[in-house]
């Protein structure tokens, strides 16, 4: 298998699952990849795109967030937890097969994690405890 953005397939636990970024026309789970989508766009576009995502984060200025230095490819399935709305209802706001570029970074001392993750259109910044236990949106907003 190869990839199109130059992850190592052969480190992914998901390689069995997936088919392939170049094989499977940059869905390699089922749905489009955000990650292939922008390399497509020509070299340089994945780390210029990787650092707008990451000043967007920093912009945020949540309170016992970490600077956000680095984001790594997660698939769908790994960040899609299911967060509470006001009304009682509970959602979940990604696509369990798409791959998105995200985080997870300590929430100062409390044992809690900020949880970041954007695509495309999206980003997201959520905390939650050990197994996404008590997990509730910070942010979500339109960013590009």
């Amino acid at each position: 298998m190869s990839s199109i953005c130059g992850a190592d397939c052969g480190q992914c636990p998901w390689s069995a699952d997936c088919g392939g970024c170049s094989e499977t026309g940059g869905r390699p789970f089922g749905a489009p990849c955000a990650i292939a989508e922008c390399c497509r766009s020509g070299p340089g576009a994945l780390d210029a795109w990787k650092k707008q995502l990451i000043a967007a984060f920093n912009d945020l200025h949540i309170p016992d967030m970490e600077e956000v230095t680095g984001l790594t490819p997660l698939r769908g399935s790994l960040i899609n937890l299911e967060y509470p709305l006001p009304g009682g209802q509970k959602a979940r706001f990604w696509d369990d097969s798409r791959i998105y570029l995200g985080a997870q970074l300590p929430k100062g001392d409390s044992g809690r994690c900020y949880g970041l993750a954007a695509d495309e259109r999206y980003l997201m910044v959520a905390e939650y405890g050990d197994g996404g236990d008590g997990a509730q949106v910070v942010v979500w907003k339109r960013w590009n």
